[in-house]
Parts: C-alpha cells; structure tokens; sequence
C-alpha cells in the first residue's frame, strides 16, 4: 500500500515537473516576440521619460519654538489660566506643522507669489518652464476672475511686439492673430489683456503659453506638491519639502511659506492678547457687579433680621427668653390664688373671712377684701350684742353680700386679665426661642456670602493683574520659528525618475507578450499532443503521425502550420495520401513505421485481423491513415484490403480513381463477384481496395445487410490485414453498423482539432464497450515547444528511432531508455 502510495505521489510530483518544463519551453519559443516588446515598450518608455518635464526637490529646516518652555507672558498666563480652571493645554509643534500646511496660509503664498498663473516655453520634447528672471513677460487678464482657468499663446515679431495667436477660455478654444506691443491693452475673446515687459532681463525666444486656473486649483497643487515633517519625535525641528519644475520657484515657495507662516503667527499672538483684554474686562464688569450683589446681600440680610453682631443678638434673646418664663410663673401663681380665694368666698359659710394674703397683685381686689373683713368684723361685733333680725345687722347682711358679690366679680376679671397676660408672655417667649434657634442658620448664611465675596475679590485683584501684564507684553511678541537651514537641494531632477520608468517599461515588454502567450494558450482548447490525452483517456494509445510537408512547397517558402491552417480552414485536404515508400527514411515514413509495430504487438494477443479506423469529427485524417497504415504493411509483406465503408464521400476511392463499380453495387444486389471489384495497387505489392463504387441513397441501409458481414468475414480470411476506412462516429450511424464486423477499432484524433472537451465522451464510450478493442491514433501533429527546446523531434523522441541496430544515427530522435519506457506503456 506504502508503495502504492509513494508511486502515486511521484507520478504527481512528474507530472507537475513535465507542466512547468512545457510552460517555460511555451514562452521560450517565441523568444522573438518578448524581445521586440521589451525593445518596443522601453522605446516608449525612453520617449515619456524626454516628454516628461524636469522636477526638482528642494527642502529647508525650522525650529519651532516652544511656547511653555520660553518662559513669556502667554505661557505664563496659560500656566495661570489652567490652576484657576481658564484654560489649559502646552503649545504643540503637531499642530503647528498643520497650520503650516493648511490651506489658508497655502493660499496667501500663492496669491502672493502669483502662483495662479504659470509661463512655458515651448521646445523640442516639452514646454520650458519660465519663472523670475527667465520670464520676459508679465500678462494680466483684467477680466478674468479667480474662479475661472484661462491660457494664452504670444508670439514673437521683434524686441517689443508679439502676436497672439490662441486663446483658450471656458471650455473654448480660439485662434486668433491679435498684433500688440508691451504695454498695449487687447481686446480678446476673454476679455482685456494686458502685456508687459517683466523686470527681468531675460530674453524673448520662442512662442510663451501663459497658463491661468483657478486660486482653489492653485492651492490644491501645491499642497499636494508641499510635505511638512518633524525631523524627530523629541525635537521640535520640522523639515519643509517642495517639488516644482523651477528651482528658484521652489525656493521662494519656501521662504514666502515660512513668512506668511510667521506673520500669521504673530497675528494670531495678537489677536490671543487682545481677546485676552476683552476677556479679562468683561471678566473685571461681571465680578465688579457680583461683589456689589453679594456685598448688598449682607447688608441687607443683617437689616431684615436686626443683626448687628452675632453674638450680642444672642445674649440679647437668650435674656428675654428667661425674662418671659419667670413672668410665667409669676402670673400662674397669682391666677391660683386668685381662683383660690374665689373658690373660698363661694363655697361654705356664707360671711368669713377672706385670708390677707391672697397674691392678687390687683390693689382694687385687695381694698375690696380689705373692706369687706372690716366690714364682717364689725357686723359680727353688733350681732354679738344683738339678734339676726336687726336691721342694722340686716343692712350689714346685704352690704356684705353685694360686697362679696363685688369682690367674686373682681376676681374673675382678674383671672381673665392674668390668663392673657400669660399668653402673651408665651409668645413673647417663643419668639426669643425661635430666634436663638435661627442664629445658627443666619450665621451659616452669612459665612457663605462672605467666602464667595472673598473669592470674587481674589480673582478681582488677578484680573487687575493680568491686564496690566497683558497691556505691557504685546509688543514684545518674537516669531515663533528660528530658520535652521535655508531652501536647498541637488541641482538634479528628482523626476522623472528614469531608471523606474524604464525598469516599469522593460517588464511591461516582458509581461504584455507573456500575458497574451498564456491568455491564447488558455484559451485554445484544442489537443495538441498525447500530453493532452494524459489523465482524461485511458484508451490504448497506438502513436501519432506528425503533420506532413510537401517539400517542393515548402522550398517555395510556404509556412507548414499555416498552410495546414489554410487549408484546414477551407476544408480542402491537408496533405498527399500516399506518403509511405519503400526505403524512405522521413520523419513521415517513420511514424508509420512505429504506429505498424505497434499495431502488430497488439495483434499478438489473437484479436482478429479486422481493423475499423474512424473519427469523431470531420477533417480528422482517418482515410489518410487507413491508406498509409495499408501501404506500411504492404510494404512489409503482408496482403493488405483497405474496405472504403464511407458510402457517402469515398474518400479512398477518389484517390484511386474513384472507380464505377464497387462495394455499393455489390451490398445493392447486383450479381457479381467480390474478387472482380477489388482494385491492385500499382506501386505497392500486396496492397489491394475495395472501392464504393456508384454513391448509393442509402449507405446505412446497405451495410447493415448480411450481405456485408459476410463479405467482410470472406475477405479476411484472405487477406492478412483488413482495413475498414469508416465516416465519423458523430456524424451518421454507419460506423456503428460497420464495426460490429471488425475486431478492432482506431479513433483518430486530429491535432489541432479535436476539442479537448470531446475526451470525455470518447472516454465514456470505451468504458461502455460500444466499441470492440478500441485504440486510439494521434494525427496531424506539429514540432511542440517543449520538443524544440528539448533537442527533439515530434513523433521520435518517445518510440527509439536513433537506435544503432536499426541502422539510423538520428541523434536527435530519442534513446533506447524513452522505447522501452513506451512499449511499457502500450
């Protein structure tokens, strides 16, 4: 199995070895045409690289200077800013190479410099650029505004005067002969033009094309042109790179970008101090009016709440506190005794004695009493000398009781005049209460406005600060980069660069023909060789025939391959029949020679002498091979009958005269012998046919009779060999009735021809067994890339023709190793 296996993976590793050998070899021979694509494309390569104009690159190197370590204001005030929470954030040398190369500052320089408008010089290969002294003019197009692209053609009469010969304008081209002089205003399709002499002295030589587009246009080209690098990361050293068609312009590029670089810094250092005052007083006006606010709030909170001093206002309501419960107290003592001696004159003993010491704070009450017991005292003194029912002690009785009845009065408008008088000392209490309660929160609100009025006043006296720095640093505001080196650079052009292009050019030379090679080596699908038949059929395989070469045509210089496409294309035959001879040594005669040995090493396993050679398409050759296979045999000494079973085309028969009687009367019935249709060969011994005869209507009809399969069956026990020559198998049916008399089948298939596709069908009929012991016969081959550059000839380098015991020195035809190694095969 391992051996299997191991085998299995060599005969791959071959057969993709023997595929890239035959794509090299493919691509070497047509040598021819990939050096006359590279001679072509490095031609056109050499003539872009003359038409191309010259560009050169020119560089300059700046510090950048940083703000937060030069220890100025705006470091110093942005430092500042970022504590208090303002601001915050360090200058950034980043940021200021993509200011350097924003389109802002891009623009000034080219409006600046005029870089809208361009001059040529037309030459030999290209326009000449001019610019500063090599420009001898100055145009202005007065009428044309920014957005619009514009180009003007002068040509020179003498020192001062010119023509203009075309103007091109929105989209329009106009030729034009405006005469002028320097200085003169024209009239042209695009408006006013104003000529004049530039300051340089440059001389006027040649037609000048004047080029005007857009400040946009403009802007985007020589941003695409500009490249701003930092030189290293922990550096703040920029590298500024320009390419342009003019040195000089490239550097005054240069030196105006870092200008205008520059002045725009300073003017943006500016504006930042100037929005730095107008910040800061409008700062100053806000925190000037909240200090007012807050300090207003105090006052006013103190007034609204009669707090003078904290701590005073304290004692003050802690004492009417106390003061309000002791008076309580004092009147809830005098409401007892009050109810007390009330209660006393109105329960028990009608006339007693009211107690002294009542605690009634009322005098009224006390002399009413007072009265009252002097009164009781001495009614008891007279009752006590005399009776009840005395008048005078009667009188006394009544005085008494409405005395009492007074007094009782009295009291309860004193107690009333108590309980409300206590009341009111409980709210004067609880007023002092809630008061001292309070303090604490009007002392927490009045240390909250204080701590924002004391922030407002130090940031107050910042402000005041600041601006008075401000005022004093904005005229002391230095440039923010320091020149390194100047715009410099090689005198050479950096493009285009010529060796790329011609390299691009020389494998573009290399790739168009090795892409068109493998594009028509894809694309053909047509079997070329027995390479082609490896691995699709596993049909026995009896040789190939090379594609035969009148020589007398080929001395008149005809090409054999497109004389056989010519022909094939025509539908006219490719080649003679008869090119097998006795004594020939031709490549031809060889093959036949190979294709009979092979054909007899397959008639040693006993299978019949009847041979049925036929195709699947039309214009395969299979009548040419039944021909000169009959002649190889003949010539070898066997009796040959070539049977023409092509009933429709008699095809054989016409290249032997196309007799008038044959195998069609014969098989329609006619009485006659078999013996007297056959036709002798002239030239070869032994070689014999049986021609068609008349074309009958009905070929498939006839051979499909008994009469055929006898007659075949007769004439091969006389014959060594018999060749059945059949029509196509796709065609009609006829060969699918012929074969069932023959032992044997041959396909042939045509090089150039068969389709590769068709393989597998060919292939599905010998696996069904259709066909009795089929074969299969290469025709019509031509030298392959791979046998040319090999050393070998197609049709001999696989069958052993250079042999010494067979008595030919063809070197070149092969080895005894590549015989053996067939035979095998077969």
């Amino acid at each position: 199995m391992e051996n299997q296996n191991d085998k299995s993976v060599q005969n791959r590793l071959q057969t993709t070895g023997e595929e890239l050998k035959k794509s090299i070899f493919i691509y070497l021979a047509n040598w021819k045409w990939f050096v006359i694509s590279a001679i072509v494309c490095l031609g056109i390569g050499y003539f872009v690289v003359l038409k191309k104009v010259p560009s050169y690159t020119r560089s300059a190197s700046i510090m950048m200077k940083d703000d937060k370590k030069s220890g100025n204001f705006f470091g110093d005030l942005n430092e500042s800013f970022s504590r208090i929470g303002l601001s915050g954030g360090s200058y950034n040398v980043i940021n200021e190479m993509n200011a350097l190369k924003s389109p802002l500052i891009v623009e000034e320089v080219v409006r600046r410099m005029n870089l809208q408008q361009s001059y040529t010089m037309t030459s030999r290969f290209y326009d000449k650029p001019l610019y500063g002294y090599n420009n001898p003019v100055n145009v202005q197009m007065l009428d044309v505004s920014d957005g619009h692209a514009a180009a003007m053609s002068l040509s020179l009469r003498d020192e001062n005067a010119f023509t203009v010969t075309r103007i091109a304008f929105r989209g329009e081209t106009f030729k034009v002969n405006i005469e002028g002089a320097c200085g003169d205003t024209l009239d042209t399709p695009a408006g006013r033009v104003l000529v004049k002499r530039a300051t340089s002295v440059a001389p006027w030589e040649g037609d000048i094309n004047m080029y005007l587009t857009s400040v946009k246009s403009a802007t985007m080209s020589c941003m695409g042109r500009l490249g701003v690098e930092l030189e290293d990361k922990n550096a703040t050293v920029v590298n500024i790179t320009y390419s342009d068609v003019s040195v000089q312009r490239a550097d005054d590029f240069i030196n105006m970008l870092i200008g205008v670089y520059n002045e725009k810094w300073i003017r943006d250092k500016n504006q930042v101090a100037v929005s730095t005052s107008a910040f800061i007083n409008e700062r100053l006006a806000y925190i000037e009016a909240e200090l007012g606010v807050v300090d207003k709030d105090i006052s006013s909170y103190k007034s609204a709440h009669l707090i003078p001093d904290i701590q005073s206002v304290s004692n003050l309501y802690m004492s009417q506190a106390t003061q309000a419960e002791a008076t309580q107290v004092q009147l809830n003592n005098e409401i007892y005794m009050a109810r007390y001696i009330r209660d006393y004159l109105t329960e028990g003993d009608e006339f007693k004695i009211i107690p002294a010491l009542s605690g009634i704070s009322d005098a009224t009450v006390g002399a009413q009493i007072a009265k009252f017991n002097d009164l009781l005292i001495e009614r008891n003194k007279v009752l006590s000398n005399s009776s009840e029912n005395s008048p005078v002690v009667q009188d006394m009785d009544a005085t008494l009781k409405v005395m009492k009845g007074a007094i009782i009065s009295s009291i309860d408008n004193e107690v009333k005049l108590l309980e409300q008088r206590i009341r009111s000392q409980q709210q004067y209490g609880s007023k002092a209460t809630s008061q001292i309660a309070s303090n604490p929160e009007h002392a927490l609100h009045l240390l909250d406005v204080s701590r924002q009025q004391k922030v407002k006043e130090a940031i107050y006296m910042f402000l005041l600060q600041k601006r008075e720095e401000n005022e004093l640093s904005q005229a002391f505001v230095a440039y923010n980069t320091r020149l390194i080196a100047p715009p410099s650079g090689s005198d050479a052009p950096t493009a285009p660069n010529k060796m790329q292009i011609l390299l691009i050019a020389f494998v573009l030379g290399l790739a168009i023909p090795f892409a068109v090679i493998y594009v028509i080596n894809l694309l053909d699908t047509k079997v070329k060789g027995r390479e082609d038949l490896v691995g699709v059929l596993s049909m026995p395989y009896l040789g190939e025939v090379p594609l035969y070469v009148d020589n007398e045509k080929k001395r008149r210089g005809w090409s054999a391959t497109s004389r056989y496409k010519r022909k094939l294309k025509k539908g006219l035959p490719t080649s003679q029949y008869d090119v097998v001879k006795s004594g020939s040594r031709s490549l031809i005669n060889e093959a036949f020679r190979v294709l009979r040995t092979n054909i007899e090493f397959l008639s040693g396993d006993g299978q019949g002498n009847v041979v049925a050679i036929t195709s699947y398409n039309i214009g395969s050759g299979k009548s040419f091979i039944s021909s000169n296979v009959g002649r190889s045999f003949a010539i070898n000494g066997k009796k040959v009958l070539i049977i023409d079973c092509d009933l429709r085309k008699a095809t054989v028969s016409k290249h032997w005269g196309s007799p008038n009687v044959g195998f069609s009367n014969y098989l329609a019935g006619q009485k006659m012998e078999l013996e007297s249709l056959i036709v002798h060969s002239k030239d070869v011994a032994g070689l014999d046919l049986l021609p068609v005869g008349v074309i009958p209507p009905n070929p498939a009809e006839l051979i499909s009779t008994d009469r055929f399969s006898e007659a075949v069956s007769a004439l091969s026990k006389q014959y060594d060999l018999v060749i059945l020559d059949c029509p196509p198998v796709d065609i009609v049916a006829d060969t699918s009735i012929v074969q069932r008399s023959a032992d044997r089948t041959f396909f042939v298939i045509r090089a150039g021809l068969f389709e590769k596709s068709l393989l597998y069908g060919l292939e599905r009929e010998y696996e069904s067994g259709k066909f009795k012991n089929p074969a299969v016969i290469l025709n019509g081959t031509t030298a392959s890339y791979v046998d040319k550059y090999s050393n070998r000839r197609y049709g001999y380098h696989r069958y052993g023709y250079g042999r010494r015991g067979y008595g030919y020195s063809y070197s070149t035809y092969g080895s005894n190793e590549e015989l053996s190694e067939y035979l095998k095969e077969d």
